[in-house]
């Protein structure tokens, strides 16, 4: 894939690279020395000097796979030439690990640009739990995935959640404040500890029952399994969550037949890293909670 542009002022290559076409500094300093940035079609280093007029141009690359690709059912929310979002069904890791190499969202999404037949690579702007559900926002080249990646650190990348959870919340609406720090290892969950790193989560009840509320939740701090964690801290645990749930809620989820904590990532909301254009998306797994 190619980026370009065409200088309008004179000045160092590296100022237009990180500056008008929003490169980052590793991208930047990986293509360098590949020979991978051009001046009117001519390799350069980063300190030539740039003249009004001069086409700039990134040769971007990818790394081969090192997982196979997979044919399979894929609901693809949105696409166009810089990102693609999917609905990501519960149960599926979103990327290959050492001890599993197939079934994931990376190998479907790497049979999907087989198929269609585009050059890009799997680079996951939003991440989910293999049993949470909804949207996963990605990126198909390094480049986008630099620039949505501060997007995410900067708060402009809007995520909301919509959860079923055991009992209800008081407050129809309220933040949860709880810092959050990992227990200690081999294990891999974490816990409430005031030595934690600081978490917060809007909340807001959008439907009552008896035994259960359903809550739209927003993540204002991206700690690993926040929403979860903070949910359960409160005294009304996912349903379906096999770590982080009470005895209580674990019966109740398991008499409902349960297999999988009912958390779906229902929309997302971002300025296109492109265009500058509102985008928002809505997962089609919501509607059915």
């Amino acid at each position: 894939m190619e980026l370009s542009h065409t200088a309008k002022r004179s000045g160092r290559l590296s100022s237009f690279l990180r500056g008008e076409m929003g490169m980052s500094a590793g991208l930047v300093n990986r293509l360098k020395w590949k020979e991978r940035l051009l001046v009117n079609g001519q390799p350069r280093h980063t300190d030539y000097a740039v003249c009004p007029g001069d086409v700039i141009t990134a040769l971007l690359e990818e790394p081969e796979l090192n997982y196979p690709a997979e044919q399979g059912e894929l609901t693809v929310l949105y696409e166009d030439a810089h990102l693609l979002a999917v609905d990501k069904p519960a149960g599926m890791l979103i990327h290959p690990s050492r001890s599993r190499n197939t079934g994931t969202l990376a190998n479907l999404v790497a049979g999907y640009y087989q198929q269609t037949g585009q050059a890009s690579a799997f680079h996951p702007i939003t991440r989910l739990d293999r049993d949470t559900f909804g949207i996963v926002l990605l990126a198909k080249n390094a480049h986008i995935h630099a620039l949505l990646n501060q997007a995410h650190t900067d708060g402009t990348l809007v995520k909301t959640y919509h959860a079923w959870v055991f009992g209800s919340p008081d407050a129809d609406s309220g933040i949860i404040d709880a810092p959050i720090a990992r227990r200690p290892l081999p294990s891999l969950l974490r816990c409430v500890s005031a030595d934690g790193k600081p978490s917060v989560t809007e909340f807001s009840v959008l439907q009552r029952q008896e035994n259960c509320s359903k809550l739209s939740l927003r993540p204002i701090t991206g700690r690993t399994h926040q929403l979860r964690l903070h949910c359960a801290h409160m005294g009304f645990p996912i349903l379906g969550d096999p770590q982080y749930g009470s005895e209580e809620s674990r019966r109740f989820s398991e008499d409902m037949g349960l297999k999988h904590q009912i958390l779906c990532a229902a929309s997302l909301s971002f300025s296109h890293p492109v265009t500058g254009e509102a985008v928002q998306l809505v997962s089609q797994m919501a509607a059915k909670l």
